[in-house]
């Protein structure tokens, strides 16, 4: 018998300032909520003022883990130590693996159009820490876009559905990322592996998630964490909704953070700090 997934915690993303001006509001890593393995971080940037993005965030070092940028609206302009460079757009997907070291920089354009997006930052296992670093550059039009014939709308980012493959692939993880829009009055309901860890990001709208059919909506923006089970549901009432569906593998490994760096130990953290200030933090 299929379980029906509870929501275990409900998380209010929090204001906060990163980069070198970024006003954007955070949902993990944060005093209330520190990972939810393997997802080290979920950031919500929004604005119709350029004042809030437009300082952007320079050039900066990561290592050990994988960075998502999903962007809904807005222009972002990227280059980093491997030689990469370009623009990501609204529906556009950036999946960097840092690995061993990379350096980078995500510089937002201001107007005419609003900015907003999501990254994630993904954990990788001990055997991967030091893999060399890889860059995934994935176009809206790449995104497969799958429709029901209830109206309800899944952009395929990562993961799979209904026999539709996402866009992002070969990831350590096995992670699963949807971006789900529904009409009100829909049900929408995904397997997700019993083990995996599961998160559903409401950002538009309000919906009831989990098995109570009389369980009280939850509004935008919130982001539920879910208990163990085998299904994702949701329904819609009144109003209509649109969330992210993101759902992976833990490592169940220690974790040791600072700033851009999550690795296992303490030790490669402060080996990671003396190779940045020697010169050395990107292997040849």
């Amino acid at each position: 018998m299929n379980t029906r997934r509870a929501v275990a915690q409900v998380i209010e993303p929090i204001p906060v300032m990163e980069g070198a001006g970024v006003r954007l509001r955070r949902s993990v890593a944060t005093g209330r909520l520190d990972y939810v393995d393997p997802f080290l971080l979920f950031d919500h940037f929004g604005s119709d003022d350029p004042r809030d993005y437009i300082a952007g965030f320079p050039f900066h070092p990561h290592r050990g883990i994988e960075t998502v940028t999903y962007m809904l609206d807005g222009q972002v302009s990227h280059k980093d130590s491997l030689g990469n460079s370009g623009t990501i757009g609204g529906g556009d997907v950036q999946w960097m693996t840092a690995g061993s070291g990379i350096l980078h920089e995500e510089m937002p354009k201001a107007g005419p159009r609003r900015l907003e997006g999501f990254q994630v930052w993904v954990n990788l296992p001990a055997k991967l820490k030091m893999t060399k670093p890889r860059y995934q550059d994935v176009a809206a039009n790449r995104i497969p876009n799958l429709v029901r014939a209830d109206g309800v709308e899944v952009r395929v980012i990562a993961g799979e559905i209904e026999g539709v493959k996402g866009a992002v692939k070969e990831i350590y993880a096995d992670p699963e990322y949807l971006d789900v829009s529904m009409p009100p009055g829909r049900t929408f309901e995904q397997p997700v592996p019993r083990g995996h860890t599961a998160l559903a990001y409401l950002f538009e709208g309000e919906a009831v998630i989990g098995p109570d059919e009389d369980g009280k909506p939850l509004a935008a923006t919130r982001l539920a964490v879910l208990g163990d089970g085998d299904i994702v549901s949701v329904r819609t009432g009144k109003l209509p909704a649109r969330l992210l569906l993101l759902s992976g593998r833990p490592l169940g490994e220690p974790i040791a953070r600072y700033g851009p760096f999550v690795m296992n130990t303490e030790e490669e953290i402060r080996e990671a700090l003396r190779e940045l200030r020697a010169g050395t933090f990107i292997r040849p």
